[in-house]
C-alpha cells in the first residue's frame, strides 16, 4: 500500500482532520539557573518561571526520530501507515544567514527540508513524503496551517493512515550563553502530533483541527539577528562549562519582544475567534505559546480587553525553559484530560533575522472525544 496522500478531484468544506496523539522528548542533559551564576540578569526567574532548561547532546533530526519512535510506540501503529512528514526546526540558521556566515556544505545542512529529508532516511523511509520549515516560536501554528490548506486543497488522508508534525530544536547550539538578555531563555525538546482524518474508525482523532493561522506583521524594528561570534561559551556534557572557538548565535532584544509578543498573541486569538463566528466568552480554554510566565500573564490582560473571560494556562517553562515551536504540543500534552469545547492556541514570534517584522498566529481546536484515548505520556 502506497504511503503517499492521493490526491482528490474536488475540496471538502467538511471536518477533514484532527490531532489524535502528542509525545514529547526532553533531552536528559538539565542546565539550572545556577550554571549562569552572574550572568543572569537578578529578575529573570521571576518574570519567565524558568528554573532549568534542557540541552541536548544530539542534533535536530535525533531529537525527531526520538520523538516519532516513541510516538509510535506508545500508540502502537506502525511507520508504514505514515503518509506525509512534516518537520519544523526553530533552531535551524535561516538560509540568508547560513549563507553568509557558513561554508557551502555546512550552509545546505541548515535548511529545513533538507533535515526532513535526512529524518525520512533515519527511519528507513527514504520514499516518504517530507517537508520542513521554521517559523521560529510561531512554527506549530505555521505547520498545522501548512497541513490545513494542503488537505483542503489537495490531499486526501485515507482513514487508515497518518500525518506527523514534529518539532525538534537544539538552541542551544546557537545560543550565546553569556548574553544576559537571550542566554538563559531557551530549552531544546522535541514533539511529535499525529494528525489523522476525522472519518478514521481506527485511529480517530481526539480533538479537530478547525482552524490554523500563521502570517508575518511589520514591527517598530528588528527584534532578531545572527551574528558569528568567537570564544563561545556553552555548557559541557558534564553539565560544567566549556567554550567554542565560533559559532554562529542568535542574538535577542527581550524587552522588544516582551513588550510586542502579547498584544501579538491576543490579536491572532481575536482574529481567529471573530474569522470563526466564535464568541470569546464561549472559548473554554487558551493554550498559549510559553514564552515566559510574565509574558502569559500580559497575554491574559491583553485577552480579557478583548472580551475573552477564559484564563491562559500559564507555568510550563519551569524545568524545559522556552522551547520554542514546541511549547504549545507541549502544553496540549500536558493539559490533554483536561481540555474541553473550543480551544485557542495563539502565539508570537520574531521575524526573519535583521527585518522589521514579528510573527503570529493561533490554532483553533475543538474536543471530539472524552476519555476514550490517552495522550502519550
Amino acid at each position: 500500500m502506497s504511503n503517499r496522500l492521493k490526491f482528490p478531484t474536488q475540496s471538502s468544506q467538511q471536518p477533514q482532520a484532527g490531532i489524535r496523539a502528542i509525545t514529547c522528548i526532553q533531552p536528559p542533559m538539565q542546565v539550572a539557573n545556577s550554571w549562569y551564576e552572574s550572568l543572569m540578569a537578578r529578575k529573570f526567574e521571576k518574570h519567565t518561571g524558568i528554573q532549568s532548561r534542557r540541552i541536548s547532546q544530539v542534533d535536530e533530526v535525533e531529537l525527531a526520530t526520538q520523538a516519532i519512535n516513541q510516538l509510535l510506540g506508545e500508540q502502537s501503529i506502525t511507520l508504514d501507515r505514515c503518509a506525509a512528514i512534516l518537520l519544523v526546526t526553530p533552531s535551524s540558521i535561516p538560509a540568508g544567514t547560513a549563507n553568509r556566515f557558513l561554508p557551502r556544505d555546512r550552509a545546505r545542512e541548515e535548511q529545513p527540508t533538507r533535515m526532513a529529508r535526512h529524518l525520512a532516511d533515519r527511519l528507513g523511509m527514504p520514499g516518504i513524503k517530507t517537508y520542513g520549515m521554521n517559523g521560529f516560536c510561531s512554527g506549530y501554528a505555521k505547520a498545522l496551517q501548512f497541513v490545513r490548506r494542503k488537505l483542503r486543497d489537495s490531499w486526501q488522508l485515507p482513514s487508515e493512515k497518518y500525518i506527523l508534525v514534529v518539532t525538534s530544536n537544539c538552541i542551544s547550539r546557537i545560543t550565546n550563553f553569556e548574553d544576559r538578555a537571550s542566554g538563559a531563555l531557551f530549552g531544546d525538546f522535541a514533539t511529535a502530533t499525529m494528525i489523522t482524518s476525522c472519518n478514521s474508525a481506527s485511529i480517530p482523532p481526539q480533538f479537530e483541527l478547525v482552524d490554523a493561522r500563521y502570517e508575518r506583521q511589520e514591527s517598530a524594528r528588528s527584534y532578531f539577528d545572527f551574528t558569528n561570534t568567537t570564544d563561545v561559551l556553552y555548557p559541557s556534557s558534564d553539565g560544567g562549562k566549556t567554550r567554542a572557538a565560533s559559532r554562529v548565535v542568535f542574538s535577542l532584544d527581550g524587552m522588544g519582544i516582551a513588550d510586542t509578543a502579547p498584544r501579538a498573541m491576543a490579536n491572532a486569538a481575536t482574529k481567529m475567534a471573530a474569522e470563526n463566528d466564535i464568541d470569546p466568552s464561549e472559548v473554554r480554554h487558551i493554550v498559549p505559546h510559553q514564552a515566559g510566565a510574565a509574558i502569559v500573564r500580559l497575554t491574559g490582560m491583553k485577552l480579557e480587553e478583548a472580551g475573552f473571560t477564559a484564563e491562559p494556562c500559564n507555568g510550563f517553562t519551569r524545568d524545559v525553559g522556552n522551547t520554542s515551536s514546541g511549547s504549545v504540543p507541549f502544553a496540549l500534552s500536558e493539559l490533554w484530560d483536561k481540555l474541553q469545547g473550543d480551544i485557542l492556541c495563539p502565539v508570537a514570534a520574531v521575524g526573519a533575522p535583521g527585518k522589521p517584522e514579528v510573527s503570529q498566529g493561533c490554532i483553533l481546536l475543538r474536543r471530539i472525544q472524552v476519555g476514550s484515548i490517552r495522550k502519550a505520556a
